[in-house]
Formats: structure tokens, C-alpha cells, sequence
């Protein structure tokens, strides 16, 4: 039975964990120059609404390093750009490759994909959630701290899907979660209900101090995401006071950590400063987006 990599919610923590435990074999094969071609002659179809770097380069030199091959379609490039049905796109797309990875707007796209095909679907970002970025992101923790289903999390920003992403993970993993945001800013009420109905520890506030106090990772994303620009100046205002600097990292814990799903906004979101300092791992959350979807894309679509 094929499966979907649509959100944290939908998978175990035993399974994720799993995920991890590849990662780590498959970083490692890399970093040493050993082959590891587990998806050799299948194809992945890279369906992009939303432009990227990030997304686009690890998916494609992940499949590459398994001995694949990625294929990259931009949505208006395609028939789906031109009013075909989703359903019949999915449909047709399924009998020539193997799996697909979508990074879209509305989340209702991708699980329409998941309906409809016959081969698994990954969900390479969407308004609602950021799956892949956040395995990318806890796999980074556990490198750095073996412990890090007991650290305490901090989400600085806007409640957009990478917040909601970080509650549905609270939900799994079981770590402690908190969230702020300025008021009307909040993340998805649905999902941060259904994360508390699973027992997940999550405090949302309005107060980064709060939220930082003592906390051992700090988190943060864009202000103003795509699809978000011309709202910028009236971000920008509002999040005053939700900065990541030195003092807020002065609230944390002596030896936290600090993230970034990037792009940044440098000075804007989170200093130079900090981004550059040693808590930093933020160039390390970017480089393991590559090894993480490697490990998914073997998950998913191996035999």
C-alpha cells in the first residue's frame, strides 16, 4: 500500500524515527563517497507553484545521488496551468513516474494529488505545512543534542506553516513547544486543536520573552512569506519586538541552539549577528534538507 508524506500528523514516531535512523546511513555513505542507489531507474516528478532554491536543489541531487532521476515541471508550464483537473494530472502522472513532490499554495492540492494517484506524494511545501523542512530541521537538533525529543522548542514569528509544522511535530516527538506570535498572527487553529487533543505540549503566546526564557532552541522564519510581499511594510510593524538578537538569546538556555528555515531576512527576522554566531546551526538545517528527503524519498518509493 502506497503512502504519502503530506504531514507529520500522518506518520508515527517510530516511523520518523526510522526516517532518522536512514538519514544518518545515508549522510554518511555521502560524506564518504560510498554509492547508495536505492531508487535507481525511478523517476520523481517535481511539481513547482511556488518558486524555490532550497527545495528544488536537494530534491533534485538527492534523487541524483540515488541513482534517479528528478523532473522538473513548473505548474504553468504544464496543462495544469491551463485549467486540467487535478485528479486527471495525478492520474496520468502516476503511470510515468514513480512518485511526486509538490510544492504548491493550498494544502487541499496535495491531498487531491494523494487522492488520485497510484504512486506516493510528497509534500515539498504548502501554505498549511512544511513537512520536509522540519525533519530537516529536528534531524539538524539531534546531531547536535542526542537528547532532543527533552529539549524545550521556541517558535519566534509569524504563525505561518512552519509553525503549524512545529506544533504537528510537538504533537509526535512530544517535546515541549512554544509559540509566539503576534496578536493575529496566531498558526492554524485546527491544527494546534488537534495537536492538544493528541497531548502535545504547546504554550501560544503573544510575549518572546516569554517564550524564550530558558528555551534551548530558538526558530524563526520570514516575516512576510510568499504570497506575502505586499503586506511587508505592515509586518514589519507588527512584529516589532520579535526579533531574534542577542538579548532575546540571552533569555534562552546558556548553551541553546538557533534556527532558521531560510530564506532570511537578515536584520529583519533575526540579526546578522546571531545568524553568523556560533549558536548558529543554520547552515547545517540547510544542507540536511538534502539527506533527510533522501531518506523520505527511499521510504516512500524503493522496493
Amino acid at each position: 500500500m502506497k503512502k504519502d508524506f503530506l504531514s507529520l500528523s500522518d506518520w508515527s514516531l517510530e516511523d520518523l524515527e526510522a526516517i532518522f535512523s536512514l538519514t544518518r546511513d545515508l549522510k554518511k555513505k555521502q560524506q564518504q563517497g560510498v554509492p547508495h542507489h536505492l531508487l535507481k531507474g525511478k523517476t520523481l516528478a517535481m511539481i513547482f507553484e511556488k518558486s524555490s532554491t532550497r527545495t528544488r536543489v536537494s530534491f533534485e541531487v538527492g534523487m541524483f545521488q540515488l541513482g534517479g532521476h528528478a523532473l522538473f515541471l513548473h505548474s504553468g508550464n504544464t496543462q495544469m496551468g491551463r485549467g486540467e483537473p487535478i485528479r486527471d494530472s495525478a492520474k496520468v502522472m502516476a503511470r510515468y513516474c514513480d512518485g511526486m513532490m509538490i510544492r504548491t499554495f493550498a494544502h487541499s492540492i496535495v491531498e487531491e494529488f494523494a487522492a488520485h494517484s497510484s504512486v506516493p506524494i510528497i509534500n515539498g511545501l504548502t501554505d498549511l505545512n512544511h513537512p520536509c523542512q522540519l525533519m530537516a530541521d529536528l534531524f539538524t537538533v539531534s546531531e547536535h543534542r542526542p537528547n532532543y525529543r527533552d529539549l524545550c522548542y521556541c517558535w519566534i514569528g509569524d504563525g505561518n506553516n512552519m509553525a503549524n509544522s512545529w506544533i504537528n511535530a510537538a504533537s509526535v516527538f512530544g517535546f515541549e513547544l512554544r509559540v509566539a506570535t503576534p496578536e493575529g498572527y496566531e498558526p492554524d487553529t485546527g491544527v494546534v486543536d488537534r495537536a492538544r487533543q493528541a497531548g502535545a505540549r504547546i504554550l501560544l503566546t503573544d510575549d518572546p520573552r516569554t517564550a524564550a526564557a530558558g528555551a534551548d532552541i530558538l526558530n524563526t522564519d520570514v516575516w512576510a512569506s510568499m504570497g506575502q510581499e505586499e503586506e511587508q511594510l505592515i509586518r514589519a510593524k507588527d512584529f516589532t519586538g520579535f526579533q531574534i538578537n542577542k538579548e532575546l538569546l540571552a533569555l534562552a538556555a546558556k548553551d541553546a541552539l538557533v534556527m532558521h528555515c531560510l530564506p532570511a531576512h537578515r536584520d529583519e527576522e533575526i540579526t546578522n549577528e546571531v545568524m553568523e554566531g556560533p549558536q548558529s546551526i543554520i547552515f547545517d538545517e540547510a544542507e540536511n534538507r538534502l539527506h533527510v528527503q533522501k531518506a523520505i524519498m527511499a521510504t516512500l518509493m524503493a522496493e
